[in-house]
């Protein structure tokens, strides 16, 4: 499988999304579509996206009762989206469900489904004192990650830290916590660069503010491609 970069479109509605791909129209960038979009603009964005040829991770994290995630998968695959992702937390059976989901909703090629694992902004601390989880970061992504593959699933989604283990199980990782050197962490506990990323092992990086927010947006998407592909 080939690396690719996907640039993470966290912005507030439709217009500012189409003002910054329009910095990128020599492009054609795979694109994160996550709930702030998502909830503003809903299903009618990312089909109008699909139509221009955009490839769509659509991050929504799905984690409710396997019934319910289900019939919401059915409804996602509809959409032809590339690749979508549910909560490991929810648990195997939540997983399997989600499965059954996309491959009864699809329409022509199947979404890649990955699980999160734990959130780049996790850390140790969080996970220990808040989540109550004795098991350190590395082995909770290992046990989240061997669910996900009992399940079906195609891949998750962790730290690039952690893309060795996850590369081991032979599944694909799609590792945000992306950053170009020099620029901040901002609110990410543990975070690569796109070469330490491809080092590591990461399927997918997922990058969002050192290109977004950058001066010349072109110019950092490239400098990520050139680093990861």
């Amino acid at each position: 499988m080939n690396r690719e970069v996907i640039i993470a479109c966290d912005f507030q509605n439709k217009e500012t999304t189409f003002e910054f791909l329009e910095k990128l129209k020599d492009e054609k960038p795979y694109l994160k579509i996550g709930m702030e979009l998502y909830y503003r603009e809903g299903a009618g964005l990312v089909r109008e996206l699909k139509a221009k040829g955009f490839k769509i991770f659509l991050d929504l994290k799905l984690h409710d009762i396997p019934n319910t995630v289900y019939k919401a998968m059915k409804n996602i695959a509809s959409l032809g989206v590339d690749i979508t992702n549910v909560h490991a937390g929810g648990g195997i059976e939540m997983m399997r469900m989600a499965k059954k989901g996309l491959d009864e909703g699809a329409v022509g090629n199947k979404p890649l489904l990955i699980a999160v694992t734990q959130l780049t902004s996790t850390s140790a601390e969080v996970l220990k004192n808040e989540l109550l989880i004795e098991k350190s970061l590395e082995q909770t992504v290992k046990i989240y990650a061997e669910n996900a593959k009992k399940a079906g699933l195609d891949g998750v989604v962790c730290s690039p830290l952690e893309a060795p283990i996850i590369k081991a199980l032979g599944l694909i990782s799609v590792t945000p916590g992306i950053r170009l050197a020099g620029d901040s962490a901002n609110d990410q506990k543990r975070i690569s660069t796109p070469a330490l990323a491809k080092e590591l092992g990461s399927n997918f990086i997922v990058v969002g503010r050192s290109i977004t927010a950058a001066e010349n947006p072109l110019e950092a998407y490239r400098k990520c491609v050139a680093e990861f592909c």
